[in-house]
C-alpha cells in the first residue's frame, strides 16, 4: 500500500511540475509589427524539423512556411511566436529562415500572462 502512495505522490508531483512550466513566463517583453501584435512581420521558411516541448510552442517540419507575429526580446530573444496553418506558438528562430519582411520597423511591447498560455481551439488552457 506504501508503494502505491509513493507512486501516487511522485505522478502528483510531475504533474505540477508540467503545469509550471507550461505557464511560466517566457520573457516579459517582445518585439512586434504594431502595438496590438496583431499584424504578420516576415514569412519564414522551417530549415529543420521542430517539436516543442509542450503546447505553448509551433511543431513544424523542414519547408513548412510559418507566418511571425512576434519575437521575444531582452531576456529570451531566441525564440518568436508565429503560425501555421491554424496552429500558433513559439519556436526557435535558428530552426527558420526569412523569406519575407513585411514590418521592417518592430515595436517593442510587453507580453501579457495570456501571451504564454496554451490556446486549444477557441479556449485558453489553464493547467
Amino acid at each position: 500500500m506504501s508503494r502505491i502512495l509513493d507512486q501516487r505522490t511522485l505522478l502528483l508531483v510531475i504533474s505540477c511540475l508540467t503545469s509550471l512550466q507550461s505557464t511560466k513566463v517566457l520573457s516579459e517583453w517582445k518585439k512586434c509589427g504594431d502595438q496590438e501584435c496583431e499584424m504578420a512581420m516576415s514569412r519564414v521558411q522551417a530549415t529543420t524539423d521542430y517539436l516543442g516541448p509542450d503546447c505553448r510552442y509551433l511543431n513544424f517540419k523542414t519547408g513548412e512556411e510559418i507566418m511571425v507575429y512576434s519575437k521575444l526580446s531582452r531576456k529570451n530573444e531566441n525564440l518568436w511566436a508565429g503560425s501555421k496553418g491554424k496552429d500558433f506558438g513559439y519556436f526557435p528562430k535558428d530552426a527558420v529562415k526569412v523569406e519575407e519582411v513585411f514590418i521592417a520597423e518592430e515595436v517593442e511591447v510587453l507580453t501579457k500572462a495570456t501571451d504564454f498560455l496554451c490556446l486549444h481551439g477557441d479556449q485558453y488552457t489553464f493547467e
